[in-house]
């Protein structure tokens, strides 16, 4: 499709993309320069040695053996996160045997790379497994590493749909930014029992009112198929970035399993990544995420009041291109973007009702004529976001695209910009002398963003259990539940939490949770600052709360205090401690004891690798330029 004219780039977009360029600029160029260095004009595997290569080519066949050995054709690894375990990845099985045969037909050869590992948040959610979710994304992004290692691959197609396994699979592609690389979802299952009902019956059952056997047909009616589970939360807040990002193939995002459209996407990836690895049409996965494209990502999350989770994924994924994200950046332009969706749990409609009242198309359009996404940026269908504004059909079997209509076909779901739910993008940095913690607001009305209450300090979500079950949180209460941060026990989500917490705001009380953990878009509508850093474990002021301190939580205005004397804070001795090394132990987590030891602040993106510096080039900063991939 033809770029339509576009709106200049809302002045505080722009200002936020220019400081962050130039406080990466050292970074950014050092990065750059290590990916031209590492391109090579034609095949990469023939700079290998006759033994190297023979043994990549080994266990193939016919003319794809042929191919390989001459060194004539593109070659794609594939890199899946399937397993049979995650509705998410299920339908992925089909996947290598479609992409081989579609990146043959383009003119190239693909081999199935390597796996990467993929555990589920939801079957994890409160137990143990639940502490190794966030660092299973460093795992991820060293298992890609390893998969792309051999030099056998000129493009990789990279097949992932939750939580931490894009974020993963991102960061080790960026370790190979000269390839490109074209993501693959899976789409969301069908629409089950609706989300609102699920957590009504959750509720209930948390107050004793509903069976075990009635929540658990709750549940198995919500999560009922192969595919992405069909709330808003991490999942789906990884394919609408990532499209926006411009690493999906336009539309791609929210198409259904078991489709034939699906398919056709699926084949269309393939034939994609062998275009973009070569000629004039090659684009390397670092030419597409710059600084540019991490503000669009934002900008995407920030509209449709995505998972907080990304607020430490952005960050990391950034790091590993050379790009320093910060916190203040998602509150400087969370000021000036519009809620533009409501997808529970901040509304009532699923993924699939967002998809078919217009979507990521939709969105896309509307940000772009409201000045508020940049336009020129490179993407995997070609240059120029506008192209991002039309949609996937079939035409007589053909794969195409079309614009979809220029308004919501369901206003109570999606909006245009100029009529948005609310002014501001729903996610709120909150500051004080508690530290720095993010709040999700977009489903949390304007009168409960205040919360000024007595605090009741928790370590684990066992005891906040009991203590509600007993009745002693039967009033208003700032609930602290820390020693749940990245370097205390791996960071795990806090879903568990919300239900109980939302029978004390129905109660009429005022209600807020801090913590030093995470709880993605799962706070619903309670008050919650969540990754408080410095975390507890960190010796962070969070951890010399004491139960009856008075904790203002004002995500209005943007602040978070303790009333306490700094000074006393300072001198209160501290009462608990994050798991021992020995505690630490069971379900596999004293085998990711080292990560646990070298993680960092949630702010910093909560991520055991670190920034990129130029001396990881081995280049002086004042001798670095910035260069374009390939040129």
């Amino acid at each position: 499709m033809s770029p339509t004219p576009t709106t200049p780039v809302h002045p505080v977009v722009a200002e936020v993309t220019e400081r962050i360029a130039a406080r990466s600029a050292a970074t950014r160029a050092a990065y750059l320069e290590r990916m031209a260095a590492a391109y090579a004009e034609g095949p990469v595997r023939r700079g290998l040695a006759c033994s190297n290569l023979a043994h990549g080519f080994a266990a193939m066949e016919g003319a794809d053996k042929e191919a390989l050995r001459a060194a004539r054709a593109p070659g794609v690894a594939i890199v899946s996160s399937y397993n049979d375990l995650l509705s998410a990845h299920q339908p992925m099985h089909e996947y290598p045997a479609w992409l081989k045969k579609a990146v043959r037909s383009a003119g190239g050869v693909a081999q199935f790379a390597g796996g990467v590992p993929a555990m589920c948040d939801g079957i994890t959610q409160g137990r143990a497994g639940m502490e190794l979710s966030l660092f299973s994304r460093e795992v991820i992004a060293m298992s890609t590493a390893i998969a792309l290692s051999h030099d056998m691959f000129d493009a990789s197609l990279l097949l992932g749909v939750c939580d931490k396994i894009v974020p993963g699979l991102l960061i080790g592609a960026l370790s190979f930014g000269h390839l490109p690389a074209v993501l693959v979802p899976a789409g969301p299952m069908n629409s089950g029992l609706p989300n609102k009902e699920k957590a009504r019956v959750r509720q209930l059952y948390a107050e004793g009112l509903a069976t075990r056997e009635d929540l658990l047909d709750a549940e198995a009616a919500s999560y009922h198929s192969a595919g992405t589970c069909t709330f808003y939360g991490t999942a789906n807040s990884n394919q609408m970035v990532v499209e926006v990002m411009g690493l999906h193939l336009p539309g791609a995002s929210f198409v259904q399993p078991g489709s034939a459209l699906r398919r056709a996407l699926t084949e269309e990836a393939g034939r994609r990544v062998v275009a973009l690895s070569r000629g004039e049409e090659y684009t390397p996965v670092s030419r597409i995420l710059d600084e540019k494209a991490f503000v669009n990502g934002i900008i995407a999350l920030l509209a449709t009041g995505g998972s907080t989770n990304h607020t430490m994924h952005l960050v990391a994924i950034a790091a590993a291109a050379g790009i320093e994200l910060t916190w203040d950046d998602f509150s400087d332009l969370s000021a000036v973007v519009p809620l533009l969706a409501r997808v529970y749990p901040n509304g009532s409609a699923d993924i699939n009702h967002f998809h078919a009242a217009g979507g990521i198309q939709f969105l896309v359009g509307t940000l772009l004529d409201a000045g508020l996404l940049h336009e020129d940026v490179h993407t995997v269908a070609g240059f120029g976001l506008h192209r991002y504004r039309a949609e996937p059909i079939l035409s007589d079997g053909e794969l195409v695209w079309r614009d979809v209509p220029t308004r919501s076909l369901d206003e109570d779901v999606l909006r245009p910009a100029w009529r948005p739910f609310a002014a501001d993008g729903g996610l709120r940095m909150v500051a004080g002398n508690l530290g720095r913690a993010v709040v999700k607001v977009s489903a949390v009305a304007p009168e409960h963003r205040v919360v000024e209450a007595p605090a009741r300090v928790f370590t684990t979500q066992e005891a906040f259990k009991a203590a509600f079950e007993a009745g002693e949180l039967d009033r208003d209460v700032v609930v602290v539940v820390r020693q749940q941060g990245p370097r205390a026990n791996g960071m795990p989500e806090l879903h568990g939490l919300t239900p109980a917490l939302g029978v004390l705001m129905d109660r009429g009380h005022r209600v807020a949770l801090l913590t030093d953990g995470r709880m993605s878009g799962a706070s619903g509508k309670i008050p919650a600052a969540i990754q408080v850093t410095p975390e507890a474990a960190a010796g962070g002021p969070i951890a010399r709360i004491a139960d009856g301190d008075v904790i203002r939580l004002d995500a209005s205005a943007g602040t978070l205090d303790v009333f306490v004397g700094d000074e006393e804070l300072a001198r209160r001795e501290l009462v608990d401690s994050p798991p021992s090394e020995a505690s630490w132990t069971g379900t596999g987590r004293e085998l990711f004891a080292a990560l646990r030891r070298a993680v960092g602040p949630a702010d910093q993106g909560a991520s055991v690798f670190g920034p990129l510096t130029p001396e990881h080039f081995g280049m002086p900063t004042h001798t670095l330029e910035i260069q374009e991939v390939g040129q």
